[in-house]
């Protein structure tokens, strides 16, 4: 097989382990890799409005949502990850009880500012369930939604008290202390999964990259990085 690019969209969810998967893959297959990193959302509005791509690791219910749509070929699409969400405040600050529901309902109204994603799955999900805990309207003022990437950079800088992300999002930060993940009952899990497209090229290059995400090598990867492995 001769050595190929592989253009890859990807949420940021996986960044940390690609950042070590990417350059693996690279040297064992020669193939080279172009990695952009966005909210899984973003990359579907991306692909809809003809990026182009090879491979892209989003959320299950987008990437089924683009294979209905033909932009991505239904038989590859592959299950990778999956992700809870998390609570962080900065360095050194109190770490809040978070372990029930109560607690964590109190936490969020002692806070002055918390921040969650604009477009990224768990800041939509947080933004309904304040609604849901019957504190939307008491926590609407202390909301502050952060660009594309890692909202957790905001409480390292000291612009705010406490992030609400995915967890393999949060751990990276350097400035931020990591409190734990939400209790069980408020839990939401993402399952991230890759697809190739259907106007890629190099078809045979791009399944090889999928399959190594799924290597048992990659697997621990993940988990050390905040992912849990899908149960297969």
């Amino acid at each position: 097989m001769n050595a190929v690019e592989i253009k890859v969209l990807s949420t940021h969810a996986v960044m940390e382990a690609l950042c070590d998967l990417g350059p693996r893959f690279e040297r064992t297959s020669g193939h080279s890799l172009t990695v952009s990193y966005d909210p899984a959302n973003v990359i579907k509005r991306q692909i809809e409005g003809g990026a182009a791509f090879d491979v892209a690791i989003v959320t299950k219910p987008v990437i089924d949502d683009l294979a209905g749509q033909g932009a991505i070929l239904p038989d590859t699409r592959t299950g990778i990850a999956r992700s809870g969400l998390g609570l962080a405040v900065r360095k050194g600050a109190p770490k809040p009880d978070i372990d029930t529901v109560e607690d964590f309902k109190r936490a969020l109204l002692a806070t002055a500012s918390v921040v969650r994603s604009k477009d990224g799955t768990s800041g939509l999900y947080f933004a309904s369930l304040l609604e849901r805990l019957g504190i939307g309207e008491q926590m609407r003022s202390k909301i502050r939604l952060g660009g594309s990437g890692r909202v957790a950079e905001l409480v390292a800088s000291g612009e705010v008290e406490m992030a609400v992300q995915q967890i393999p999002e949060l751990l990276p930060v350097i400035g931020i202390d990591f409190v734990g993940p939400w209790p069980m009952e408020l839990q939401l899990y993402t399952v991230f999964s890759a697809g190739i497209g259907s106007a890629c090229k190099e078809q045979e290059a791009a399944k090889a990259f999928v399959n190594s995400l799924t290597a048992p090598s990659a697997v621990l990867l993940f988990q050390a990085k905040g992912l849990e492995p899908i149960i297969r």
